[in-house]
């Protein structure tokens, strides 16, 4: 994966990020306060299971 390709989807990333800030702004801050209220263990597992289906999708579209 080249550095620019990383980039791009940093890019696509907050880009998206943004737009639902912009387009349902309250329903981003219930989720905020949702997450301020979860467990850090709960926290840590959805991270591991974002970061593991994140590696595997990107090293399929590269495969593909």
């Amino acid at each position: 994966m080249t550095t620019g390709a990383l980039l791009m989807g940093l890019a696509v990333a907050m880009a998206i990020e943004g737009l639902v800030y912009a387009v349902a702004p309250a329903a981003m801050q219930r989720a905020l306060a949702s997450l301020a209220t979860t467990p850090p263990e709960r926290l840590r597992l959805g991270g591991l299971a974002a970061a593991a289906i994140g590696v595997a999708l990107a090293w399929a579209l590269k495969a593909a």
